[in-house]
């Protein structure tokens, strides 16, 4: 009998596995575009962190500013760009105290707007069912 307890192969076994082949060398480059085939994103936007509304991008949050979508408090620790859950404080930078409200409206004056790249929205799709079979296959 073996003196394992269980017979299946593994480590222990003398004979060699198969090794899986991999290609050697990079990947070929194509045209295409890669992911989602967008290309690269085209604007920056400011959106709310609760309801994810967009917000004027460019502009100071001034401290009383509210959502238009959903009223809560812009200029809150969960819509600024330093807001990090894991640092000290909640806070990539150094603050004098911490804000025990992260989602209400505060004073910080370090605060500024988070903002994402985002794709542009494609033309919307055209009434006509000709135009739209023809927007399919169109180069």
């Amino acid at each position: 009998m073996s003196e394992r307890k269980y017979k299946q192969s593994g480590y222990q076994d003398e004979e060699p596995r198969e090794k899986r082949s991999r290609p050697s060398g990079p990947r070929e480059k194509s045209d295409k575009p890669r992911g989602r085939g967008l290309g690269k994103p085209k604007r920056s936007v400011f959106r709310c962190s609760r309801c994810g509304h967009s917000q004027a991008v460019g502009q100071d949050v001034a401290f009383d500013s509210t959502c238009s979508g959903c009223g809560d408090d812009l200029h809150a620790c969960t819509n600024c760009t330093h807001f990090d859950s894991s640092a000290p404080m909640e806070c990539r930078l150094e603050i004098a105290e911490r804000i025990a409200k992260k989602s209400t409206r505060n004073q910080c004056d370090l605060f500024e707007p988070k903002t994402t790249q985002e794709f542009d929205k494609e033309s919307p799709p055209p009434d006509d069912a000709r135009a739209a079979f023809d927007a399919l296959f169109k180069l």
